[in-house]
């Protein structure tokens, strides 16, 4: 396995923007499975990603696949009270570093629950009034 999908599926579950960061391309865009929007640029993406991972409890990646740059990693979680499963679709750039981060999920309701999380906590986080310009 590749030593940046590694690192991620042992920091991603943590909360921690910084760990997150080191593994992002300066340019990395974030597809999230709540909204059709992307995130652009490392420091937003790993405010973003950092909050997800409070978000989510009981994470755990069920099963990795892939080889070379192309990943496809299948994790389950809770999200309040609610199950959720999903897969991380990641793209590694020529560095080594994610370039591309797409996150499909299910159930709706799940996906609904995550987006009312994170909407409550980015409104409390002043970092992501600069952030909104990230969005494309």
């Amino acid at each position: 396995m590749h030593p940046t999908i590694s690192r991620m599926m042992e920091v991603v579950a943590k909360g921690d923007d910084s760990l997150i960061a080191d593994l992002l391309a300066e340019d990395v865009r974030f597809l999230p499975p709540t909204y059709w929007k992307t995130w652009t640029g490392r420091e937003p993406v790993a405010a973003v990603l950092g909050h997800v991972g409070k978000v989510f409890s009981d994470f755990r990646y069920r099963r990795v696949m892939g080889d070379g740059n192309d990943w496809a990693l299948e994790f389950e979680c809770k999200v309040g009270v609610l199950d959720a499963v999903g897969v991380d679709l990641i793209t590694l750039n020529s560095n080594g570093v994610i370039q591309q981060f797409e996150v499909a999920m299910r159930p709706y309701k799940s996906v609904g629950a995550l987006r009312e999380a994170m909407n409550a906590r980015v409104m409390t986080d002043a970092r992501f009034l600069k952030f909104r310009d990230a969005l494309k």
